[in-house]
């Protein structure tokens, strides 16, 4: 079945609402016909002002709750052990290693989406004593908490989906 090339009413709002929750156009548009190519959804943000607008909210947004992910996931520690063939309680490295993988993923599809935010050269603007402003690169940790803090923030504003929702 070909893909939609026409406008329908709702359409556009569910597409946004799943790109804000850190979904994939790509994805989107492959899973339901009644959605379009991404070609397609690309030329209704060209062609609609309010829509281009709505569409960088909501992946801004997306982008945030992907970075929110990234924290659940490495707080999970339900699954980091697991009882040996002694009885003992012994690390589980391969979901470590998986819960691992999942993050770096997220952190390099977000730095790739986003650079400004989510760069690996994320610059720290402040000014020294004389108000001359500087710049000096920070780290992955200082990032990724002040990632982490943001996310938190716009979940607590009601921006993000709280958990799995």
């Amino acid at each position: 079945m070909p893909t939609p090339t026409k406008r329908r009413d709702g359409v556009e709002n569910e597409i946004l609402l799943r790109l804000g929750k850190g979904e994939p156009l790509a994805v989107i548009c492959r899973s339901d016909p009644r959605f379009p190519c991404p070609s397609t959804w690309g030329d209704w943000v060209n062609n609609d002002e309010a829509l281009a607008i709505a569409y960088a909210r909501a992946r801004e947004i997306g982008f945030d709750a992907i970075a929110a992910d990234c924290l659940a996931i490495a707080d999970e520690t339900g699954s980091d052990t697991k009882i040996n063939s002694n009885g003992d309680r012994v690390p589980d490295s391969e979901w470590i290693s998986r819960s691992k993988l999942r993050v770096e993923t997220r952190l390099k599809l977000l730095a790739k989406w986003d650079p400004k935010r989510y760069g690996d050269a994320t610059m720290l603007k402040h000014a020294d004593a004389d108000g001359e402003k500087l710049e000096r690169e920070i780290d992955d940790v200082t990032r990724f908490t002040r990632l982490a803090a943001m996310a938190a923030e716009r979940q607590r504003n009601g921006d993000l989906p709280a958990g799995d929702e």
